[in-house]
């Protein structure tokens, strides 16, 4: 069996797709978003080493608790970075009557990821941005590749919830979200659309990496802002 980098697993994440489930997230990221709550996961060589099989074993501890409408998230960092990894466990999950979810943000590799959605019963997809001028600026990545993946799960069929966190000051505005409604109902796997705040608690994370924080002095989104989007989102 192979074996992945993982930075951290969280055994009850209760946010990250339906139900109570183990979220595993693996280390290593191609971008560089301004507003990255977990920088940590960056480096590809940071995080512990893990045999699949020993991941597995932790994973099915905690089955009573998956098999009551949850399951397995693998999160980053930028899951398709271990591609290989990622499509090995959640063969090996669906084997096993369990759950699987990706949460991703679309970049990679687009050979990778369709090994990946053979055995992925949900995406989480975070689209950051829907125009490439912000995406390079605040991201450092292609849009494109994000694009070209969303557009691999519908032709696949694997359900999608599409995830973006509003940052005050940078997508907050009527004009950026009907963008992401725009965007995201091209989908026909589309089942949601998520807005989530930005919170400033990532800065700790930055300071004690020697990181510079690039969105220092930005304030927490409020959950005013948050119901004021949705209620342009359900227009």
């Amino acid at each position: 069996m192979k074996q992945g980098r993982i930075s951290s697993i969280q055994s009850m994440g209760a946010v990250d797709g339906p139900g109570i489930r183990c979220v595993v997230f693996l280390q290593g990221c191609p971008l560089r978003c301004a507003y990255c709550h977990n920088p940590e996961t960056w480096p590809i060589e940071g995080g512990e080493e893990m045999d699949l099989a020993d991941l597995l074993t932790k994973i099915e501890r905690l089955r009573p608790y998956l098999q009551q409408g949850g399951g397995v998230t693998v999160s980053g960092g930028e899951p398709l970075l271990q591609w290989e990894f990622v499509a090995e466990l959640f063969s090996n999950l669906q084997d096993r009557g369990i759950h699987t979810a990706l949460d991703t943000s679309g970049v990679g590799s687009l050979q990778g990821a369709s090994e990946v959605l053979q055995h992925t019963n949900l995406v989480i997809c975070d689209l950051k941005f829907c125009n490439e001028q912000d995406f390079r600026k605040q991201c450092h990545g292609d849009l494109r590749q994000v694009y070209d993946f969303l557009a691999l799960t519908a032709e696949r069929g694997v359900p999608l919830w599409i995830r973006q966190v509003i940052v005050p000051g940078l997508n907050d505005t009527k004009e950026s979200i009907l963008s992401l409604k725009e965007q995201a109902r091209q989908y026909p796997n589309l089942e949601q659309i998520e807005l989530l705040p930005f919170r400033t608690l990532c800065a700790t994370k930055y300071e004690a990496l020697g990181i510079p924080f690039l969105l220092q002095g930005t304030r927490d989104c409020s959950e005013e802002t948050i119901h004021r989007l949705e209620a342009w989102l359900t227009e």
